[in-house]
């Protein structure tokens, strides 16, 4: 059995993986809501809300790598951004997803799921 140290140590990066897309993602794509603020207000704000993304998503990898190799979470993070940008277009941009995006990002995360896989 898993000890208490090895599962927030397996855990943890993934939390803060998350933590830091829904920063990034808000960064990268939050603006396309308010399509009539100025270029430079967007590109402003969007690097100011990217800054807090790294401060979460560095440690996050580093920390992590004690427990994951770099393609192990690189795939995570993937994932991560996939499923948060799912949730977001929906929520915050009022984008359908359709039956084909779903079954796109189904399939990523099937590929996904090879790269732990140990062969």
């Amino acid at each position: 059995m898993p000890s208490v140290a090895s599962f927030s140590t397996a855990i943890l990066p993934i939390a803060m993986l998350v933590v830091s897309n829904v920063f990034m993602t808000f960064a990268w794509y939050g603006h396309l809501a308010h399509p009539n603020r100025p270029l430079w207000l967007v590109v402003t704000a969007s690097w100011g809300i990217a800054f807090f993304e790294y401060c979460v998503a560095v440690p996050a990898n580093r920390w992590g790598h004690a427990f994951y190799s770099a393609i192990e979470l690189k795939t995570i993070q993937e994932v991560v951004t996939l499923t948060i940008f799912g949730v977001f277009s929906v929520v915050w941009l009022k984008e359908p997803l359709a039956w084909n995006h779903a079954l796109g990002f189904g399939l990523i995360a099937l590929g996904a799921a090879l790269v732990f896989q140990k062969f």
